[in-house]
């Protein structure tokens, strides 16, 4: 059924047909620094594990099927080994495109944590508690809460201004997902989801003159059976 022949306005119980731009979040693989409880910037990332690189191989051989993504327009990446890699992997299912690194994309700067695991980042440094403060960064160097949030709204405004009604694929992070769900949903740039966004998931939001819509969470491809 088209929006032209379904109910008026105030009768309907879906949105119209989606025709903005539409940015699809993928989140990277399962990544060393995750499994072995590393803080993952540049320095502790450490690229995929042999499981990330199966889910990432995965959702590949699920957009080479379906073609969902077949209209992609441009790809964008963190510059992290993590996201950089899942990237490589999933893009035969995507269209012939250069992948453009942003370090805007990235997960939060971690400064001196970086490379440290979370029992040597809070012996270092203590714990922030980010309810309470969400100004504080989570090391010298390093980003606070809302100073994430307002890099990601930057880069995201950005990105849809770049490219009106397209559909634009993002391999990014768990934390860059859950600031956009943050502006799709309206919520405080203070707040904290607290998501699972699942390795290598889909999030797919649509801009349209001004709004905002969520098409997607947490999509992702099985993990074929052995």
């Amino acid at each position: 059924m088209s929006d032209a022949t379904g109910p008026p306005e105030g009768f309907r119980t879906m949105d119209p047909l989606v025709e903005g731009t539409r940015l699809v979040f993928v989140r990277h693989g399962e990544a060393v620094c995750n499994k072995e409880g590393i803080v993952g910037g540049p320095l502790g990332c450490g690229g995929l594990t042999e499981l990330g690189r199966e889910q990432a191989s995965a959702l590949r051989d699920r957009l080479v099927f379906s073609g969902e993504l077949a209209k992609a327009t441009a790809l964008y990446t963190s510059i992290l080994p993590r996201a950089i890699e899942t990237a490589q992997i999933i893009a035969p299912g995507l269209p012939t495109l250069t992948p453009v690194a942003d370090c805007d994309l990235c997960e939060l700067h971690p400064g001196d944590a970086d490379g440290l695991t979370w029992p040597e980042v809070v012996e270092r440094f203590g714990v922030v508690n980010w309810d309470e403060n969400p100004d504080a960064p989570i090391s010298p160097g390093g980003e606070s809460w809302l100073a994430f949030y307002e890099r990601v709204a930057r880069t995201i405004d950005k990105l849809v201004q770049r490219h009106p009604d397209e559909l634009v694929v993002i391999v990014a992070h768990g934390g860059v997902v859950e600031q956009a769900m943050k502006i799709v949903g309206g919520d405080a740039p203070e707040r904290r989801l607290r998501l699972r966004t699942e390795h290598c998931s889909m999030t797919e939001i649509e801009f349209r003159k001004g709004r905002k819509r969520l098409l997607r969470y947490n999509d992702r491809a099985p993990l074929a059976k052995i």
